[in-house]
């Protein structure tokens, strides 16, 4: 369980990361984030993440346990992630037969993406 102050909540925060964050995709998964909050008060508070698991991933035994294993492989990744950033994980429907190795693979690769700076053209 990630801890509440890291979680997202409100339907809106999730629909500003997806709209308005950077977008990395992988075979397992995608990662939307969200790194800098307009907020002055914001950028102090804890990175703060939230996963959505649809119904194309399976039933939902399959999508309970690949949200379990995101969230357990989230939890340690959080602190690498600057203060005040929003990460949205979103499995895709290979997610809920993977190994939790690819998914961590895929997961690491994401979020280093998505924290990279954006070279210039």
């Amino acid at each position: 369980m990630l801890p509440r102050a890291s979680r997202l909540h409100r339907a809106s925060d999730f629909a500003e990361v997806v709209r308005r964050g950077r977008r990395v995709s992988r075979p397992l998964l995608t990662v939307h984030a969200l790194l800098s909050p307009d907020d002055p008060a914001a950028a102090a508070a804890p990175p703060r993440a939230g996963l959505v698991v649809s119904k194309a991933v399976g039933t939902s035994v399959d999508r309970h346990r690949t949200s379990r294993r995101l969230r357990h492989l989230l939890r340690p990744r959080l602190a690498g992630l600057p203060p005040g950033s929003r990460v949205v994980v979103r499995a895709g429907p290979p997610a809920a037969a993977a190994r939790s190795t690819a998914l961590a693979a895929d997961l690491d690769a994401a979020l280093g993406a998505a924290l990279r700076p954006r070279r210039r053209r």
